[in-house]
């Protein structure tokens, strides 16, 4: 019975090591299912059944289980970089600067309160009350580099992750309670609410097709680009019927009375186009004496990659229309200014050979985003520990700050989601590699964190402060989204289901996510949430070690 034995309990064992991650990470996957008052703790539950296995001594050698929790960790976050990287700057346009704001606002009162609890109490260490902070906030990533950052001081105390595993499950309850609290403390109608976003939406960028008559005598006997100038709103005319023939228009086809035409524009200038051109009709554009389709082409050649749609030329070139463009399942008005991007799925009308030649220039080969970008992958791991490993110095702190191995991985991810096509990296992966590769980084981190702090979790919780921990947790939780949530709800007069979001995105918290989304009935709290999340993210992984670099 040696083998089993050895299988068990032999730290330096490969196969021990393996069996102890693979059971602690399905173990932990399996109870996160687990749904109390309909919220569940998902992949966090990782953390939990490491604690617990570490508790009864299944461990494995310290330098093996460090590099595969720092490892997880820059897997995790280089991912999250590469998702929210083409959002992240233009988050901070119109009214998402406001709503990043307040995120900002909600960040600083967080380090606010927890420092302030650590400076009043004063018999906890300031690398578990921030600790306890990152519990609070639900944010794993934070705790990553903070440990990352603790490891650069030569920090030996207590495992920072025994605070955040205390103050972890009343953070998620404390978040979803908050949003209630607010509901009714500032008296939100939920139908008035709905009836204000419906009013408010941003219509710019959605894509409205309308069926016109041409009706206004100024336009007839003028070409399509002088309506168009006159106009002054962009708009797609995809197909045009003149005396009972059906075609696909370009830039010098006349426009005469009488004439069918089949536009697509944004929803806020459908009014304004079909007042200038005539009156709306019903058309059979099926019969039609010169066929044409109707087509979704997937952008998957990389040379397209960062080319303006308005660069292409495909009326000129193709004779073909392209009318809207589909990204991410949200489909957009096919403005010229507008940049294609790998996976993108662009509408084009047109002859049926005239469109398939549209399809061999941008590629329209699924099995081409099948295969992951490992290259780009790799090449940003690099930049991102060089940019890491840089000392920082700013005055008056005595040790230069490094961004580490979670901040820089970070910051590069970002811009390489953002810029990367004119370096020719393409950062496009599928939704599912990418979470795939997030949830194997972030399950790794956790399986380490927990396996490594188990020994003296029991001891903290029961002999030591781990009920001061949940209580100060839950106060980090709840104060600062009860004050910026009444501020952002009375004061800017933000819309509530938008609000969710936002709460949920400045905690970087799923189950507060797919609450909101269940209550709402709509996608506000999911464009709250994308909007806040990229910023938010990036700061609470930086402040906790900027923190800790500077105050210790």
């Amino acid at each position: 019975m040696n083998w089993l034995e050895s299988l068990l309990w032999d730290p330096s064992s490969v196969a021990h090591i393996v069996c102890l991650y693979a059971f602690v990470i399905a173990a932990g996957v399996w109870l996160g299912k687990i749904k109390i008052f309909g919220v569940s703790l998902g992949v966090t539950f990782v953390l939990f059944a490491g604690i617990l296995m570490g508790h009864f001594g299944f461990t494995g050698e310290g330098h093996i289980l460090h590099f595969i929790r720092e490892f997880g960790l820059i897997l995790f976050v280089f991912c999250i970089g590469l998702q929210v990287g083409p959002s992240f700057f233009s988050s901070f346009k119109k009214g998402g600067m406001t709503l990043n704001m307040l995120a900002v606002a909600i960040v600083v009162l967080n380090i606010v309160v927890a420092l302030s609890i650590y400076f009043i109490d004063g018999n906890v260490e300031l690398p578990m009350i921030i600790g306890v902070l990152y519990g609070a906030v639900t944010n794993t990533p934070g705790l990553g580099a903070a440990n990352e950052a603790l490891n650069q001081l030569h920090y030996t105390g207590d495992p920072i992750a025994l605070g955040y595993a205390c103050a972890y499950p009343l953070g998620v309850v404390g978040i979803i309670g908050s949003i209630i609290a607010i509901r009714y403390i500032c008296r939100v109608n939920m139908n008035k609410e709905e009836e204000s976003l419906n009013q408010g939406a941003d219509l710019k960028h959605k894509p409205h097709m309308l069926h016109l008559e041409v009706r206004n005598e100024s336009i007839s006997g003028k070409t399509l680009i002088q309506v168009k100038e006159f106009l002054g709103r962009p708009f797609v005319c995809s197909r045009i019927c003149h005396e009972g023939h059906v075609s696909i228009p370009n830039h010098e086809t006349l426009f005469t009375m009488g004439d069918q035409l089949f536009i697509v524009c944004s929803e806020e200038d459908a009014a304004a186009v079909t007042a200038f051109i005539g009156r709306e009709i019903k058309v059979d554009w099926e019969k039609q004496d010169m066929p044409m389709v109707s087509r979704r082409i997937l952008v998957t050649k990389s040379d397209i990659n960062g080319r303006k749609l308005g660069d292409m030329h495909f009326r000129s070139m193709y004779g073909v229309n392209v009318t809207r463009v589909n990204r991410s399942g949200m489909d957009l008005f096919a403005d010229p200014n507008l940049v294609l991007q790998v996976g993108d799925r662009v509408m084009v009308v047109g002859q049926q050979d005239a469109v398939e030649r549209v399809a061999r220039v941008l590629g329209n080969e699924l099995k081409r985003l099948d295969t992951p970008n490992i290259l780009t992958i790799f090449v940003g791991i690099f930049l991102g520990i060089l940019l890491g490993s840089l000392p920082i110095a700013f005055p008056g702190m005595p040790t230069p700050v490094k961004l580490g191995l979670a901040g820089g991985p970070l910051v590069v991810a970002i811009l390489i989601g953002r810029f990367g096509h004119k370096l020719r990296l393409v950062a496009y992966t599928t939704m599912s590699a990418n979470l795939m590769l997030r949830e194997i980084g972030i399950v790794l981190f956790l399986a380490s964190v927990g396996i490594e702090a188990g020994e003296h979790f029991v001891e903290t919780v029961v002999h030591g402060n781990g009920l001061s921990y949940v209580g100060y947790g839950f106060l980090i939780t709840v104060v600062p989204l009860l004050i910026v949530g009444i501020v952002a709800r009375l004061y800017f007069k933000v819309n509530y289901f938008t609000l969710m979001g936002l709460i949920a995105g400045s905690n970087t918290d799923p189950p507060a996510l797919a609450y909101s989304n269940q209550t709402a009935g709509n996608d506000a709290p999911a464009v709250g949430y994308s909007t806040v999340y990229p910023l938010t993210m990036f700061l609470r992984i930086l402040t906790g070690q900027m923190i800790l670099l500077a105050m210790m």
